[in-house]
Formats: structure tokens, C-alpha cells, sequence
């Protein structure tokens, strides 16, 4: 299926802007129709989910360009691909490892504080 430039951001929840600072930044290149414009396939919209992925998963735009760059190169590039995600996924790892050690510690200090405020309130209880 083909989807014009507001058809695929509707699809997408990105702006056309952004649609189009991806394909100056080489992100993606869509097709051209007869007249010129942009045609966008589900192909593209598998690729696009991708790209919303690396970014919500903190990648940054120029390491997924070079991601990009390759992907275009075709089968060639595969196992360079593979390596830039195990990279990726292991710094990913990391990151859930520092924030679940943050969250450890909050957990510790609202306890805390549920402990510190029953006892509180424990002493002005009358009997």
C-alpha cells in the first residue's frame, strides 16, 4: 500500500516536519510518485517503527543514520548492523541496572518515611 506524506505521519504520530527532517538526515527515503511526491510503503512504516524505537530507547539520530546508511547497503552490512544493537542493547542493560538501583533506593526512604510516620503517630495516640 502507498500513503502520501499525511497519510504516513497520521499512521506514524510523527509531523510531516519530522518526516521530512528524516529523509534530509538520510533516515529514511521515501518513493516519488509521477508528480513528485513523497509515497510512502508499509515497508516504510515498519522502518519508521524501528527508527521511533532506537530514539525512545535513547540511540542517538546520528548513530541511527549511520544505522541507516547501512541498512541501505544492503546484506553486506549485516553483521555490522547486529553489533551496532548488541552494543546498543548492552548500554540499554545498563541503564535499566542504574535505574532499578535508583528505584531500590527510593523504595528504601518512602519505607522510611511509612516507618517515621507511624511511629509518629503512634506517640500521640492516647490511651
Amino acid at each position: 500500500m502507498e500513503y502520501s506524506i499525511g497519510d504516513f505521519s497520521r499512521l506514524t504520530g510523527l509531523g510531516i516536519h519530522t518526516l521530512r527532517y528524516y529523509e534530509h538526515e538520510s533516515l529514511i527515503t521515501p518513493k516519488r510518485n509521477s508528480g513528485n511526491r513523497r509515497c510512502y510503503s508499509d515497508k516504510d512504516l515498519t522502518w519508521i517503527e524501528f527508527i521511533k524505537r532506537l530514539k525512545d530507547t535513547g540511540m542517538p539520530i546520528k548513530e541511527i543514520r549511520h544505522y541507516a546508511k547501512l541498512r541501505a547497503d544492503g546484506d553486506p552490512t549485516l553483521f555490522e548492523r547486529m553489533e551496532m544493537l548488541v552494543q546498543h542493547r548492552q548500554a540499554l542493560n545498563e541503564q535499566i541496572a542504574r535505574l532499578q538501583e535508583h528505584k531500590i533506593k527510593l523504595d528504601e526512604k518512602i519505607e522510611f518515611y511509612r516507618n517515621e510516620i507511624e511511629r509518629v503517630n503512634n506517640g500521640f495516640i492516647e490511651n
